[in-house]
């Protein structure tokens, strides 16, 4: 079984939902503490002028789990809806796209960012044809280990012979000697960013995934993620 491990972030890239298609069980890692103006409260998109922030404005205290801070403004989802008609109204497939793109901001529960952010990631999933298992690492008994045997330890509570699918990035701090001996295979995503028609003359990766969407459309978005899935 694979199991992929990352903290609930906003709107993510093409990369969090390629490791996504290729894992049996995804967990948010939604008990982790919050750090401000990271990818769990922002996201980049296109604008007129380029590349720019979408931030969710939050209300936290330091130390503070991704599942103790709330956005700050009650109506920033009407504030960042109308950001994205601004930024991609002339996209290829903004009519195609757009109502169900409100209606996931509709559907977004009140409360913790952690569970606004799944709810998002969860609908864009089921939309891009991604099937796999959502958990909360909150619902696990694990925070108290260290980072790597709490990975360990969240894995083999899926399947004690299971795989962890790591980004790239774990490649710097994780100890392999740690998975090998608890039994469980370590394996680092292959992801390799595309390139895609953004209706400009120089291509912009790592946006948010609504950028793919607005200008490919859900089935484009779709095969840009699931064409590499082993």
């Amino acid at each position: 079984m694979i199991v992929a491990i990352h903290q609930p972030n906003y709107l993510p890239w093409l990369g969090y939902f390629y490791k996504m298609a290729q894992s049996d069980a995804f967990v948010f890692l939604d008990d982790a503490q919050f750090s401000k103006n990271s990818y769990i409260n922002r996201t980049r998109i296109l604008g007129p002028s380029g590349a720019r922030w979408l931030t969710v404005p939050v209300s936290y205290r330091f130390g503070d789990s991704i599942s103790g801070v709330r956005p700050a403004d009650a109506d920033w989802r009407s504030g960042h809806l109308d950001t994205l008609l601004t930024c991609y109204r002339s996209a290829r497939c903004f009519r195609a796209v757009w109502p169900e793109r409100q209606g996931l901001y509709d559907r977004i529960p009140g409360g913790d960012l952690g569970s606004v952010n799944r709810r998002l990631v969860e609908g864009l999933a089921t939309r891009l044809g991604i099937s796999c298992r959502f958990e909360a690492s909150s619902q696990f008994a694990t925070d108290s280990l260290s980072s790597d045997d709490r990975l360990v330890a969240l894995v083999a509570g899926f399947d004690p012979q299971g795989t962890y699918l790591s980004g790239r990035g774990g490649a710097g701090y994780q100890d392999p000697a740690k998975f090998m001996a608890a039994g469980i295979e370590l394996r680092y995503t292959d992801f390799e960013h595309p390139s895609y028609d953004q209706g400009g003359s120089d291509f912009v990766g790592g946006l948010s995934i609504v950028d793919a969407v607005f200008h490919l459309g859900w089935n484009g978005a779709s095969d840009l993620i699931l064409q590499g899935r082993r």
